[in-house]
């Protein structure tokens, strides 16, 4: 194992290709700074960090948004994997995430779902939960919620 969190770095493709050592082999630093979740678990253990997952997992299920599914896992993820942009009234665009930041977040598919595919993208850190709602390819991104913790 690469990681401090349990991340499954051997099927990340930045850990392929090298950009990534995993956060074990750089002390919790795996992208030039240190990642909440490792310093979460070096203070008070996996189990603790455990516990605040199904708590936010429980979070973000209690919102009872029409159309997600249950939530039963999150992953640990890169800022730059996750970062949509969100279209503003004026037309502008702007993203709300760090590129450098980790983050506890899933990917599941809209239950109300036809010929035209949704998903649902929820993230959350020790200050937030976010859930938006978007297309393929993160088409369309939508905020259906941002709360803060």
């Amino acid at each position: 194992m690469k990681a401090i969190c349990g991340a499954k770095c051997d099927e990340c493709e930045m850990f392929k290709t090298k950009e990534c050592l995993g956060c074990k082999e750089v002390n919790g630093c795996p992208f030039g700074k240190k990642c909440w979740i490792s310093k979460y678990i070096e203070v008070g253990g996996k189990s603790s960090f455990n516990e605040l997952e199904k708590q936010i997992i429980d979070e973000f299920n209690s919102l009872n948004i029409e159309g997600m599914p249950k939530i039963d896992e999150l992953y640990p993820l890169l800022g730059s994997f996750v970062n949509l942009e969100y279209p503003l009234p004026n037309n502008k665009k702007i993203k709300f995430l760090s590129d450098d930041e980790s983050y506890l977040g899933t990917q599941v598919e809209c239950l109300f779902n036809d010929d035209f595919k949704r998903c649902f993208g929820l993230l959350a850190n020790m200050k937030f939960l976010l859930v938006c709602e978007y297309g393929e390819n993160g088409s369309n991104p939508e905020i259906i919620v941002y709360k803060r913790r």
